[in-house]
């Protein structure tokens, strides 16, 4: 019931219904499975398991377009007090969904957590592996959020490729320092590879090799995907022109 009023209402489709149970699924994926455990043992596992909250789960979740459902949930008085109250947030929202400010934010999180020191934190000390992936998730929220839904302009479509495609470098580059450091960076995982067939070292090496190769492919391929609908918007703009 709640799905057909919030359709109605808000324009959803089969396909945003798709995407939001999917980013969902992929939470539980990277949060819940055994990919969580994993990850204290393997830094290769804790480099899949971010991939999966910034690449899979946050954009499924922004195209999934899930304020019709939330906002439906809620009793009618709160609906209306947030309706009241959404212009005076509404500043706020949009300098923090600036495409500039959260592809900042977000590639300050994703270096910062990076530090040996920060990132051996989260692996002894549950809040601070809280917080790590508090950050990594909410940035890539806001990120994909500011790009997806602000790219039906022309102006749109070159931000949002040319966010993705600075990150897909800069994620790349750590991914590729990470790959060809000669010692490892994180001395805590030296004495749960072994069981696995694998140095701390390697370990560090694979998990490298994830982030600068197959999140990286990811983000050329969402920048790709935006180039292709920022030519199909140019013809339909130069169309209507011509008529």
């Amino acid at each position: 019931m709640l799905r057909h009023t919030a359709g109605r209402q808000g324009g959803m489709c089969r396909r945003d219904v798709v995407a939001f149970w999917s980013g969902w699924c992929a939470l539980v994926v990277a949060l819940v499975s055994p990919l969580h455990a994993l990850g204290a043992v393997l830094f290769s596992a804790h480099m899949v398991q971010h991939a999966v909250l910034m690449l899979v789960a946050a954009p499924l979740l922004v195209l999934g377009r899930p304020l019709p459902f939330f906002l439906w949930a809620l009793p009618l008085p709160w609906r209306r007090q947030l309706g009241k109250g959404s212009k005076s947030m509404r500043g706020g929202w949009r300098m923090l969904t600036h495409p500039l400010v959260v592809w900042a934010l977000h590639a300050v999180a994703l270096w910062v957590w990076h530090v040996p020191r920060l990132f051996q934190a989260t692996l002894t000390s549950d809040l601070a592996h809280t917080w790590q992936h508090v950050s990594f998730f909410g940035t890539a929220l806001c990120f994909w959020w500011a790009l997806l839904s602000r790219h039906q302009e022309l102006q749109g479509y070159g931000v949002a490729v040319l966010a993705v495609f600075t990150t897909a470098l800069h994620s790349s580059l750590l991914g590729a320092l990470l790959t060809l450091a000669p010692t490892p960076w994180y001395p805590a995982y030296a004495h749960t590879t072994a069981a696995w067939g694998l140095t701390s070292l390697e370990d560090q090496q694979l998990g490298g090799l994830i982030m600068w190769i197959p999140a990286g492919g990811l983000y050329l391929l969402a920048a790709l995907t935006l180039g292709a609908g920022w030519l199909r918007a140019a013809e339909r703009q130069m169309l209507r022109q011509a008529r």
